[in-house]
């Protein structure tokens, strides 16, 4: 394949035959050009063969761009670190689903429309008893989430732009509440309703930590802490579940049965999981004198074993996010004075001696936003269950964001991969009785 200097175009050269196809090179805002193939196999018969779409772009989009080799991340533009340093959650909301930051007046009304719903329909409430005490709550969440479109049937008709934009402040107002909820429900306390004269962070853990019995106060360092490992997970361009919201979206289904996918698919250890397998890891190790142990194991090629939280599959580089999130995280462990908790000092002994090793800095192999963010809930008493729930509560505006923008994208179509069938060829059928 060869690129036409003269034009933006490339040449596909079938070796079988010579004959010679031209496609088209489409550039963006920044990063590399992407080769048009719509047309390709109407041209060459043929189509792209790309387990795990690392080559492929799905989608055309403006809300997140991702630099790994030098690890950039913007949000419509914005870098990452301005966001989570200068910015709040909500207002990082307005952005990613208006594209621009909001003045003073856009952000007050923002906000009080996402406090308009954040309480949940009140027989919501019967549905988490339906569940065993002992599940885990993003399987609460998954069933929750996609139970929604049977209580807010005003907000289905994708079709309609007012509906959407209702549909997704529900989204994301109501999130935090059925996450705490399927928390309490875990630990047998009561739900505790949202409280609209606290910040979107507040009124989270809030709703995790208080009880009845007393009053509860909120520490401005972890509402901080929270605030930013929010926007830090808002949204990451077009991963696994932010795919599968699109994918489930481009067939017309609601919203709310669009994010339960997406909620589905970040479970899994490889996606939103990581942090929990951080914990694990960890708790494998079991104490400083051990680390020598696994940084040669994870240096082996023939040990499966791998340290968690390092390294990523975008980034080539130091995750950017990770780079606010150790700030957090040694701020967090400061407020709460819990250093000496063998788990987060033998955390703390693998991060130094892994940014230190030249192994994993030729490798870059840097700790990423899941080592730190495992780390923090920790700290805060937040148990390993839920932290991919956490996840969720944050992602789930990129998610919306995304949703929207597909929808409202002409060219958009009900996502349907070929693939390269390797099966048996055409046989034909053989009565029972003849089989042997």
């Amino acid at each position: 394949m060869t690129q036409d200097e003269n034009k933006d175009l490339v040449t596909l050269v079938d070796g079988a035959s010579g004959q010679r196809f031209e496609l088209p090179l489409i550039p963006g805002t920044v990063g590399p050009k992407v080769i048009d193939i719509r047309s390709l196999y109407g041209l060459t018969g043929y189509f792209t063969y790309d387990p795990g779409y690392t080559s492929t772009g799905s989608c055309e989009s403006k809300i997140t761009y991702i630099d790994g080799d030098n690890g950039i991340l913007l949000h419509r533009g914005y870098p990452i670190d301005q966001l989570a340093e200068h910015s709040d959650y909500l207002e990082v909301c307005y952005l990613l689903l208006r594209g621009e930051l909001p003045d003073a007046k856009q952000k007050a009304k923002f906000e009080g429309d996402i406090r308009n719903h954040t309480m949940v329909h009140e027989q919501i409430n019967s549905f988490y008893r339906g569940f065993r005490r002992d599940a885990h709550p993003m399987a609460v969440m998954c069933g929750v989430v996609g139970a929604l479109s049977a209580f807010y049937h005003d907000s289905l008709d994708i079709a309609d732009p007012h509906q959407r934009m209702v549909a997704s402040h529900r989204m994301i107002a109501k999130m935090p509440t059925i996450a705490a909820w399927a928390y309490k429900y875990s630990r047998g306390e009561p739900f505790i309703y949202p409280r609209n004269s606290l910040s979107f962070a507040e009124n989270f853990l809030h709703m995790m930590f208080a009880t009845p019995c007393e009053e509860y106060k909120v520490n401005p360092v972890l509402a901080r802490a929270m605030e930013r490992i929010l926007i830090l997970h808002a949204d990451h361009e077009q991963n696994a579940s932010t795919s599968t919201v699109r994918m489930a979206g481009s067939s017309g289904a609601n919203p709310f049965a669009c994010i339960a996918a997406g909620i589905a698919s970040l479970w899994g250890p490889a996606h939103g999981g990581a942090n929990e397998a951080v914990l694990q890891m960890l708790t494998q190790i079991g104490s400083k004198e051990r680390i020598p142990e696994f940084i040669a194991r994870a240096k082996d090629k023939n040990d499966p074993f791998r340290l968690m939280g390092f390294g990523h599959r975008v980034y080539k580089n130091y995750d950017p996010r990770a780079k606010v999130m150790q700030r957090t995280c040694h701020e967090v462990l400061d407020e709460l004075g819990v250093r000496d908790e063998p788990l987060l000092e033998l955390a703390m002994e693998l991060e130094r001696i892994a940014l230190e090793d030249p192994y994993f800095v030729d490798k870059k192999l840097y700790p990423n936003v899941d080592f730190y963010s495992g780390i923090i809930f920790k700290a805060m008493g937040i148990p390993v269950s839920m932290f991919t729930v956490l996840f969720a509560v944050a992602r789930t505006v990129g998610w919306v964001a995304q949703w929207n923008e597909m929808i409202g994208d002409p060219h958009q179509k009900i996502g349907r991969p070929r693939q390269l069938y390797t099966g048996a060829a055409h046989r034909d059928f053989v009565p029972l009785h003849a089989r042997g």
